[in-house]
């Protein structure tokens, strides 16, 4: 082995780490950290647990066939010259709040307010890939944002970005849980981040406890058949079931309760993309003008916006829940 070699290697391998950390955050991305690109052990077996369980709910395409866990759990089977893992995340808290005594509107949460974050983060993501590939020679990568079976929530831990909450999404101690996370996978052999944010949820129980549906079985394991979120968003029943709607706590689409009492969104800044502000500065919608949207009208409203994943059913069918709790 020659040692100028591996120095000279080492040395560049340092220098494009620091390079593509510095272009990431000058994109806008607020947090990054670069891990190995190998199998994830540990997560691969709660993952299973969790899907054993059934707290996917009727989630089935998370695990639509045999090699689902696996390609969940290893970059390479999503890109298979993978070396490394660039994972990032995009600060999206903005100072506006709900008005919880109006009886007239449903709240969304906090994270579809602006711009579907699946486009903003994947811009910046693509524009990260584009400028590593004319960088570097031979460069190639995938851009991962939530739509492809990255665990975005073990990758960031992994990359020292922060920890599990109890809630069971990722805490920052810069910014709180109120954070978007998406990953580069590249083929670039990179210097990897080797700290990890110790667990600073301590005997705190505050989400568990606030939760109205007991949606939060355990530390980090979240039954989502019990999940307001899920039942609002993903489920596409035609009724919400009864338990959830006595509980729905003003919710129309998503819920932000167990982040809300987080103690550690007390760090909360204002975040510098300003795609994440409210459009048409709501952060509820009046239920009477759902009930009455057209699919037109709907389409139109909710153009480039996250809340088009519950679709036109699904916001009015909440909104049914709403309204009929609300007159009882």
């Amino acid at each position: 082995m020659n040692p100028e070699a591996t120095n000279n290697e080492y040395r560049d391998r340092h220098a494009r780490t620091g390079a593509i950390k510095h272009k990431a955050r000058e994109l806008g991305f607020h947090k990054v950290g670069i891990v190995p690109a190998v199998a994830l052990e540990a997560e691969r077996e709660h993952l299973e647990a969790w899907f054993a369980n059934g707290f996917h709910a009727n989630m089935n395409w998370m695990r639509r066939d045999d090699n689902a866990v696996k390609r969940r759990t290893d970059p390479r089977e999503i890109f298979p010259a993978a070396r490394s893992v660039i994972v990032v995340a995009l600060n999206y808290f903005t100072a506006h709040e709900h008005d919880e005594n109006n009886q007239t509107h449903g709240k969304l949460s906090r994270y579809a307010w602006g711009d579907d974050y699946h486009d903003v983060v994947g811009e910046k993501l693509r524009a990260l890939l584009a400028w590593v590939s004319d960088n570097f020679a031979g460069a190639a990568g995938k851009v991962c944002c939530d739509i492809q079976p990255m665990m975005d929530k073990a990758w960031a831990v992994r990359a020292g970005l922060g920890w599990i909450g109890k809630h069971a999404n990722v805490i920052t101690r810069d910014y709180g849980s109120w954070v978007f996370l998406g990953e580069l996978i590249t083929n670039l052999e990179l210097g990897p981040d080797t700290h990890t944010e110790s667990d600073h949820c301590g005997s705190c129980r505050l989400c568990i406890e606030a939760c109205p549906t007991g949606a939060i079985v355990a530390d980090r394991v979240v039954d989502a058949r019990q999940c307001i979120s899920y039942q609002t968003i993903e489920s596409r029943d035609e009724t919400l079931p009864d338990d959830i709607a006595q509980n729905q706590s003003g919710w129309l689409y998503g819920c932000d309760i167990c982040q809300d009492v987080c103690p550690w969104n007390r760090f909360e800044k204002p975040t510098t993309e300003e795609r994440f502000t409210p459009r048409a500065n709501e952060t509820a919608l009046e239920l009477a003008q759902v009930l009455a949207w057209t699919h037109e009208e709907y389409a139109a409203r909710f153009r480039k916006s996250a809340i088009k994943r519950a679709k036109l059913s699904g916001l009015q069918r909440n909104a049914r829940a709403l309204s009929e709790t609300r007159t009882k």
